[in-house]
């Protein structure tokens, strides 16, 4: 695992459903060893639920900056991205390696990780979150990408270049 939380990214938001919940407790106690300060917006306990109600919070934090980056937890994790996603300001991915997770951050800036608990051993949860956090973003290229998801964001229409 990687070293200790770095002064650009201190809080993390977490959110998830039930089937979530028992990766959510691991990383939590991960990221809180690590010195992150952690931002739990539930569900706390395998009860069924419904996981817009907690992982909206937890995309918001981010959208706020109540956070600085955010994770959310699913049985697939695929609805946890699809609520994180609706959130202006939030670029949420849904990975399934460390280089996926490494990647997001640094060629789409995502600012919200969204794991699939019934698809992923801890372990590997466990480094992908490591990697999502250790990287960052590369800018550049990029940046126009970024701006042009701001703008439809924003409602504004983007128009291709002509060919």
């Amino acid at each position: 695992m990687s070293g200790e939380v770095s002064t650009k990214v201190a809080t993390i938001s977490l959110g998830s459903d039930h089937a979530g919940y028992p990766l959510k407790i691991v990383v939590k106690e991960h990221l809180e060893s690590k010195g992150y300060k952690v931002l739990d917006f539930g569900t706390f306990s395998t009860e069924s639920t419904d996981y817009p109600l907690y992982c909206a919070p937890a995309a918001e934090a981010v959208s706020t900056g109540a956070a600085d980056l955010g994770i959310v937890f699913g049985g697939s994790g695929q609805g946890e991205q699809i609520v994180a996603n609706k959130v202006p300001g939030i670029r949420a991915a849904l990975c399934f390696n460390e280089l996926s997770a490494r990647l997001a951050r640094q060629h789409n800036n995502a600012n919200v990780l969204s794991l699939g608990a019934r698809l992923l051993g801890v372990e590997l949860a466990l480094s992908i979150v490591d990697s999502f956090l250790d990287a960052t973003y590369e800018g550049g290229r990029h940046q126009r990408r970024i701006d042009q998801i701001t703008a439809l964001e924003n409602g504004e229409q983007l128009v291709p270049p002509a060919s």
